[in-house]
């Protein structure tokens, strides 16, 4: 009878509880957020109920809703914040039970918002370098953000690149108007692509990590999608000129916005240039132009259709890598790719990018609820780097009748080290001509050192009057792409607490790889054959397959123009559907989201390599992944200051085309044993705010497992493969690479007055190899026998592991640390200055030397005079110095009737101090015996590492004009 009653009790207390809520009304605070300068809407401005967990970010046509029955009563303050905007605070009194219409809320443009375009500045100048740069940098993926470490990182970092949470930025998405831009050849954004467009880069939405994200699955770095579309700029024009000493000296830009106008038209137009003889470095001429137009017809209210083309067409002298002798004698600025002919620079290492991009966007608003945005894009043209190709060869009759080939001339690099000082001292009983020979080279290469141009047209001029063709000239590898992408992207709000976010996607890549003959030289033609595959035997021409590039085509005389060495295509097809479910409640905000995708990739040879005669003409396997993914994350509100947000992934990927092929060049062979990479991460941050005070403490752990890498190089060491055949130039293949990422970061601001803001970020890490993977090596330049061949006729030798267990991975600082301070007259001045201290920073270790073939002798056997100890040593990872870089910014605005005129102007490394931002050991003497030889050497090593430097002082001006 008692639990009768009690369950009576219980029934009509539930009962209660259910007409109270059912007759309660929901408290509503709502508005329309607008640029006050043209009333069209603003997506994306975070709407905050101050000293609350709610928080709450507007719609695409600015709208925002607080639907709740525990939104806090009484007097509020409601902020709104969006960057490039002015911040807005708004003193309302919430009434339970009743709706708060805001209606409109206009913001004002900052007047300073040219100070959130620094990091769009230097966006594509550092990210040019990346082909040849031990690490990449993220700052183009982040300077969208409003977080205070990640400004740091985008802003103050990215000269050191520094990589936030050591990760790649082919381990983040950059997508355009929502469509992905990462290259399928290595995954990484190809920022010159759309080099010089800042001012139709300014509407921006960044999402930090694995977060929820709309458009895509995402990445560890995050993603960022730039909005390129008509209707989303300000009316009004801009005018600007920039002068700097970095990687251009002078950039000059103009851009203009209709906005919307009668019709349902809007228009948005740009041009810029820029330009320089030679940057901060030594003859890295740059040469930019940069087109945009966009058009968007609204063609009703639920549909709206948007056109965006631009065309970025760029080239630029590339420096590379020196040694700590080259840089003692001639500086960090040094650069040995370039030299004078007829008075004017020229630089033999050239990169050229002309990629024109197409997009069509339909934006469609099924209902208030529902939004279905479809996109396709077409993107074509050409990457090439050009550099000099010292194989040149002529056919010679010989004594015996035979039909040989001759030529291979030496490498005219001034930086070659049979060039340097320390080449000529490096014997251990030195004589008076020794010396000699070095002060001649030391003086040779400081008042010179430059590359003879003259030279080169010489020996070609000889060779050709002995009826032979060019032994020096100008190849350009080039990358030609044209891709097809479609996507569908849906987002849906079930209800005010639940969200449905889906896409799918589809990619279609058809490449050709291929070298061309850019300059003879003063040649007349150069003969497609392979000088160094040859060297070592007597091969009777006709009969010589070996050597030949095209079989098809032997003892071919290239013009310029034409294609040569090489030639292939690559298709790649990649379809991905992707999945999000988003809660937000009261006191915790959550998501989960999943990812499928299919990758498929295959060769067409169309030259049969004489070397692979069966391995390398037509078509190859057809290679197929299937990845998949899952995530899922939360936020929970301690109270409206204090949060706690987690987010967790575990997903695979395919490797790139680059670590796909082992020697795409010349056959069809792929990586042995290759696989997806897979990824886990977690993160879990601590999130502080209130009016005056922001700040995020975030820690952080990532696995990657099962990852690839292909390197290029030469070497004259191999002996321990039982291979003693000199020089000889190798694909390195180190795959079933596990790598570990662990650290913590935060970052924090307080204004504490209404003009002075100050702040601190950092970031401590340990990025290190987790095992000892495997590695092979494969050439071309042995002759191939029956115990080194495998059933793809490829050459592999070296099979074994590299002892790469707890290195460090290289890629910039692991510890970074800012201090700074902002100050904001109200009369519309400002100035900034941050202190920063980066340590932590590794070389590139070379997994050659940590193989089976450092420890081996020429037998296959342990060297008997070999030292663990010194061998330790040897194989010590070097660590770089830690430095510090002091970089100040500041300028000024007015507003004069309808115009706005402003200049800012930035100092980075004030006080010039020399740092190294990565670098890698070279692999030119891989045995012990060798490498203590050369290590031990008093006057300097020979194949000593080389280094990448950052600038020194630096400066950027910018004078604009806005109407």
């Amino acid at each position: 009878m008692k639990d009768f009653r009690m369950k009576k009790v219980y029934f009509f207390l539930t009962f209660l509880c259910f007409s109270i809520t059912a007759f309660a009304q929901q408290t509503t605070v709502k508005g329309r957020v607008v640029d006050a300068s043209n009333n069209e809407a603003l997506p994306d401005v975070e709407v905050t109920i101050e000293n609350s967990a709610f928080t709450v970010t507007t719609d695409a046509e600015g709208n925002f809703n607080f639907d709740t029955f525990d939104v806090p009563l009484g007097e509020q303050i409601i902020s709104l914040e969006k960057q490039g905007y002015s911040q807005r605070r708004y003193p309302v009194v919430i009434n339970e039970g009743e709706v708060l219409d805001l209606d409109l809320i206009e913001m004002e443009v900052d007047i300073n918002e040219e100070n959130f375009q620094i990091g769009t500045i230097s966006l594509s100048d550092n990210e040019l370098n990346n082909d040849e740069s031990t690490a990449d940098n993220l700052s183009g993926l982040l300077q969208a953000s409003k977080d205070v470490f990640l400004n740091a990182a985008s802003f103050d970092f990215s000269a050191t690149f520094f990589r936030p949470r050591g990760y790649d930025s082919e381990n983040g998405k950059v997508l355009i108007n929502g469509i992905e831009m990462n290259k399928q050849y290595d995954g990484r954004p190809q920022w010159s692509s759309w080099g010089g467009l800042n001012d139709a880069q300014r509407n921006q939405i960044f999402t930090m990590g694995l977060k929820a994200n709309e458009y895509t699955f995402g990445g560890l770095a995050g993603t960022n999608n730039i909005v390129m579309r008509a209707s989303q700029y300000r009316e009004g024009g801009r005018v600007s000129y920039a002068s700097s000493n970095r990687s251009y000296r002078g950039r000059v830009m103009a851009s203009y916005n209709t906005g919307l106008m009668k019709g349902g038209w809007s228009f948005s137009f740009l041009a810029s240039r820029r330009f320089a003889d030679e940057g901060f470095v030594e003859g890295t001429s740059y040469d930019a132009n940069s087109f945009f137009a966009s058009a968007e017809k609204k063609i009703s209210e639920k549909h709206s259709l948007n056109f965006t083309g631009f065309f970025t067409p760029n080239r630029r002298g590339k420096s590379t890598a020196i040694t700590e002798e080259v840089e003692n004698l001639r500086g960090i600025q040094y650069n040995p790719n370039w030299g004078y002919q007829d008075g004017e620079m020229r630089n033999s290492r050239v990169k050229e990018i002309a990629e024109p991009v197409l997009m069509l966007n339909h934006y469609w608003t099924i209902s208030d609820k529902t939004k279905l945005n479809t996109n396709v894009a077409y993107q074509f043209g050409k990457i090439g780097n050009t550099r000099i190709d010292n194989g040149g060869t002529k056919l010679v009759n010989g004594p015996d009748g035979q039909v040989y080939y001759e030529g291979g001339a030496s490498n005219p690099s001034p930086m070659y080290y049979q060039n340097l000082p320390s080449y000529h001292l490096r014997f251990p009983n030195l004589s008076a001509s020794n010396y000699q020979a070095a002060y001649l080279a030391r003086e040779e290469f400081m008042n010179d050192g430059q590359l003879d141009w003259n030279s080169l047209y010489e020996a070609n001029a000889i060779s050709v009057r002995n009826g032979g063709n060019s032994i020096y000239a100008i190849q350009e590898d080039r990358q030609d792409d044209t891709q097809f992408t479609a996507n569908t992207i849906l987002t849906s709000d079930l209800n005010e607490h639940i969200t449905l976010n889906g896409s799918l996607n589809y990619r279609n890549l058809k490449s050709e790889y291929f070298a061309e003959m850019n300059d003879l030289l003063g040649g007349n033609g150069y003969l497609d054959v392979d000088f160094f595959a040859e060297e070592t035997q007597n091969i009777e021409a006709g009969l010589g397959d070996i050597a030949q590039s095209d079989v098809n085509n032997p003892n071919r005389i290239v013009r310029e123009g034409e294609r040569y060495k090489y030639n292939y295509e690559i298709d790649a097809n990649v379809a991905t559907a992707f999945a999000q479910a988003q809660f937000k409640y009261n006191k915790v905000d959550f998501y989960l989201a999943g990812n499928v995708s299919n990758t498929t990739y295959q060769r067409t040879g169309l030259y049969q390599n004489g070397y692979f005669l069966n391995y390398s003409f037509g078509e190859g396997e057809k290679l197929d992944f299937t990845n998949y993914g899952a995530k899922a994350g939360a936020t929970y509100k301690v109270t409206g200051r204090h949060l706690i947000d987690l987010n967790a992934g575990y997903y695979t990927t395919a490797p790139s085309i680059r670590n796909t092929y082992s020697n795409a060049r010349q056959n069809h062979n792929v990586v042995s044993g290759l696989e997806s990479e897979k990824v886990q991460s977690v993160d879990l941050s601590y999130i502080f705010r209130s009016p005056t005070v922001k700040a995020r403490l975030t820690g952080f752990y990532t696995q990657f497992q099962d990852g690839t890498d292909i390197g290029f190089y030469f070497t004259q060491d191999l002996s321990g493969f039982g291979i003693d055949e000199g020089d000889a130039f190798v694909q390195e293949v180190v795959n079933g690479i596990d790598r570990r990422n662990i650290g913590a970061e935060f970052g924090i601001e307080a204004q504490v007055t209404p003009t002075i803001k100050l702040k601190a970020a950092g970031s401590i890490g340990q990025y290190v190899y987790t095992n000892n993977p495997d590695i092979y090596l494969t050439s071309d330049d042995f002759v191939p026998n029956t115990n080194q061949v495998n059933s793809l006729g490829e050459v592999r030798f070296g099979n074994g592991k590299t002892n790469l267990k707890d290195y460090h991975v290289a890629g910039g600082p692991e510890k970074a640390l800012q201090l700074g301070f902002e100050y904001r007259d109200p009369d519309y001045w400002w100035f900034g200055m941050t202190s920063n201290y980066f340590s932590n920073a590794y070389i590139d270790v070379s997994a050659l030397n940590r193989s089976d073939n450092f420890s081996r002798d020429y037998d296959g056997l342990s060297i008997n005079d070999y030292d663990p100890n010194v061998a330790r040593e040897l194989l010590r990872q070097e660590q770089f110095d830690d430095y510090m870089l002091f970089n100040a910014v500041g300028g000024k605005s007015w507003k004069i009737d309808d115009y706005f005129i402003g200049f800012f102007a930035t100092i980075n490394n004030i006080f010039d101090q020399k740092y190294k931002t990565g670098g890698f050991e070279q692999s030119r003497n891989s045995n012990y015996r060798n490498l203590n030889e050369d290590q031990s050497r008093e006057n300097g090593q020979l194949f000593g590492n080389r280094y990448f430097y950052g600038y020194g002082t630096t400066y950027y001006l910018n004078l604009y004009v806005r109407f």
